[in-house]
This record gives structure tokens, sequence and C-alpha cells, in this order.
């Protein structure tokens, strides 16, 4: 049987999630072939021979791009099973099945994709018999990698002396023990997580490390949602490997709590640990249910810089509840705490989503002002009580991607947006551009979080 596994994005980054899948289904005695249509073009003939087509996908990004290329599948092969698979899957049924879709798989998909292709094998081509939402504890295999692109293709580590690293890219963990409310993973995982074995984490960054790796990302929702198990595989890995990097994500929460593995991890080569601060107001922080607050923010970051490791945070700054004095004191906040360099600029214009399944429709302060699903744009709309703020949202997204396209420095993006959202506003405080212009931080240089 032919199947074909399709990614469409995953922040630049080589997709685990078609990787691992394969080596079941090759396991089962399938043809596979990975594509990964955000590095290569899409193989007409491959889609013409496929039995069964199965799209990963991880994010909101990669599910509208995976609906805009359904139609010129649909032409190429009307006959074959049609399957989507990932954390956007199975909060997405409803809408992916009206396009067309037979199977849907979310949590654990591995197991659910082996047994469609043992199901479609026998001729049973018929109505879905696999949970949509699995979480089975599993033995993994270590991913399948041969057939995508290679590593030097997708995003680099750039590092302040002007030098770069390939990227490999792995997961130690799947799922998070918490349930915050605008997170992607709580609907499917509901708050349990599912570790990856040690020793299969360590050999898929072996093949990495053979196939060019320098640097890893470990793509767990939370690296220290198992402390235990994580910090097993860095040591190991460090011991195996003492010049590798990497990087992992890590709620400001469980930074306070596990403070002292910060010192290890550096020691280790942790360069850079992402965190979702999502916010600085408290209020909006409550509702959003992170666990953390304002000064816990300031808290991490300075436990951070004591194991020199680099905080990346990411934002949500557009809310209904951001006010347009809110978001000028999150840019000072930035500022005041030198915080401009570790910011992808995106990050900035990020508007809250609220997809199917959203614990944040929960809350009578969301159910108040959002309208009807949108299935074009996968969430629920809402617009913001003051028209002024949907504005500046939409120039301020507009800014960062012409300031990318050109190439400009995240000091220079920044200052920009610091112009604009200040117009016709106090300045309670005054910085100049030039007082950021300092050594790069490194960072991963493709920045999209969403």
């Amino acid at each position: 049987m032919n199947v074909v596994l399709l990614s469409t994005y995953e922040m630049g980054r080589q997709p685990f999630g078609l990787a691992s899948p394969a080596a079941w289904l090759r396991r089962a005695g399938a043809s596979v072939t990975c594509l990964d249509l955000s590095r290569e073009p899409l193989q007409e003939e491959v889609i013409r021979a496929a039995s069964l087509i199965a799209f990963y996908l991880p994010m909101h990004t990669a599910t509208r791009l995976a609906v805009a290329a359904l139609p010129r599948l649909g032409r190429l092969n009307s006959s074959a099973h049609l399957c989507f698979y990932g954390l956007y899957a199975p909060v997405n049924e409803t809408f992916l099945r009206g396009l067309g879709a037979q199977t849907i798989l979310g949590g654990e998909f591995e197991t659910g994709l082996a047994s469609l292709v043992e199901r479609l094998r026998a001729g049973l081509d018929g109505p879905q018999v696999e949970p949509v939402v699995s979480l089975e504890r599993s033995r993994f295999l270590v991913p399948e990698r041969q057939g995508l692109p290679p590593l030097s293709e997708y995003a680099r580590l750039r590092l302040g002396d002007g030098k770069s690293r390939t990227v490999g890219y792995t997961e130690a963990s799947r799922g998070c023990q918490h349930l915050c409310r605008h997170c992607p993973v709580v609907p499917v995982y509901q708050g349990r997580f599912r570790v990856v074995n040690r020793e299969v984490v360590l050999e898929d960054i072996r093949r990495q490390v053979a196939a060019g790796a320098q640097h890893i990302t470990f793509g767990d929702p939370d690296f220290f949602n198992g402390p235990g198990h994580s910090m097993a595989i860095v040591r190991a890995l460090h011991s195996e490997f003492p010049e590798l990097s990497y990087d992992v994500t890590i709620k400001i929460e469980h930074l306070l709590k596990q403070a002292a593995h910060l010192s290890a991890l550096r020691a280790t080569g942790c360069l850079l640990v992402t965190s979702a601060v999502e916010s600085i107001d408290d209020h909006v922080l409550r509702l959003l249910d992170k666990g953390h607050t304002r000064e816990d923010v300031l808290r991490a970051l300075e436990l951070c810089r004591q194991a020199r490791l680099t905080l990346v945070p990411t934002f949500v700054p557009f809310t209904p509840w951001t006010s347009q004095e809110g978001y000028r004191e999150l840019l000072e906040f930035l500022a005041r705490n030198d915080l401009v360099h570790n910011l992808a600029p995106i990050q900035l214009a990020i508007r809250l989503l609220i997809p199917s399944g959203s614990r944040l429709l929960e809350l009578p302060e969301v159910l108040g002002l959002v309208g009807a699903f949108e299935p074009a744009a996968l969430s629920y709309r809402w617009e913001h009580p003051d028209p002024r703020m949907d504005e500046l949202c939409r120039q301020i997204l507009a800014l960062v991607k012409q300031a990318e396209a050109r190439r400009a420095t995240r000091a220079e993006i920044f200052a920009q947006i610091w112009d604009l959202a200040h117009q016709n506003a106090p300045v309670a405080f005054p910085w100049e551009a030039n007082r950021l212009d300092r050594a790069a931080i490194p960072y991963i240089n493709e920045p999209w979080y969403c």
C-alpha cells in the first residue's frame, strides 16, 4: 500500500510528525513517502499513486495550509483515503469531515495510523473505527527521516558571533499536565502527558547529528512536565555529544518550581528557554489560567539570567481585555528588562485565537463577546470593544511583515512598533533605539509561533 504523509508547516523544523509515523507504517509493510510542502513541491505522481493521504496538523497555520492544498490533491487523486492527524485534527473534526476527511486522529496518532493501514489493506474502507483521540501509552519507535529534505534546508540557530548552527528537532514528551485556557494541547490531552522512551529520543538525536545537526530543539509542550525524564535525557545527550547545544520550552511556573535544574540545563548545552508568558497583565493571566503572575515572570527571568540561559518569551498581546495603555505597558516592560532582542517581533502582533473546543468558551467574559465560528479561519470571531485595538493589531502585523522582508533588526522593528503604539500618547519611559544595539543573542531564524 502506498501512503503519503504530508506536512504543510512546522515553524521551520524537519517534521517529527512525519518521521515518527513513517517508522510505524513501514514496519506495518506500507510504502511511505513523506512530503514537507514547506520545503519541497508537491510530487504529483506520488499523490496519484497513493491509497492513503494523511495530513499532519500540529498547529493552526498548518491546518489552514492543508485545507488550501486539498482541491489540488482532489484533482490528482479523488479515490485515496483522506486522513488528518495531530493536535488540530480532532478539534476541527466536523469541518474537516465536511471537506472529505474519512479518518481523524489526535493524541498518540501512530497506533491509529497503523490500524488504519491494516484496515485499508483488508479492504475495510468504511466508517472510522479508530478512536479520534487516543491517549494510550505507546512504546515509540525511532523516527525514520529518510526522504525528508536535509536538515540544512530548515531553520538555523543564529549566534551572536555571526555564525549559525544546523538545527534538528525531536520530542521527549507529548501533551501537558496543565490546563491553560487558550492552549491547543488542552482539548486533546486534557491535562495528561506521555513520555517518549529515553533511548528512542537519544537514537533519534544520534541520527540527526550524523545528518549534520549541531543544535536540537526539543518540541515538548513543556520540557519540565516530567523533569526526571527530561534531565536524564539531556545529561546522557551531553555525555555523548558535549559540543551539541539545544533549546527547550518550559512554563514560567515550572521555571520557578524546578529552579534547581536550571544550572544543569546550561551545563548540558541548553542555550534558549522558550516560555509562553502570554501577558504581563495579571487579570489577563488569570483569565487564561496561566498559573503565573507578572512578578513570577520577572523572577523567572532573573533565575534564567543567573543560570546564563536566554529566556525567549512568547505573547498573545491582543486579547479582548488588552487596552492601548496595556499594550504600551508591555512594550515598556520589554524595554526596561532588556528583552527586545529575546523576542521575535511577530510576538507583538499575535491576536488571541479561540478555536473549537477551547476552554476560553467556559468563561462568561468570552461568551459575551464571541460571534459565530468561522470554519475558514478555524476560530470563533471576536472584535475588541475598542476598535482602535483591532486596527493597531492590523497595523503592527503589516509593519512586522514588511520590516522582516527587508531584514530589519529586532531593535529596529521594536522601535517602529514603539512609535506606532505611542502616537498621540504620552511616553512615560523614553528610550533610545541605540540602547538596544548590543550583541545579538542566539535565536532560531524562523520565529512564527502559531
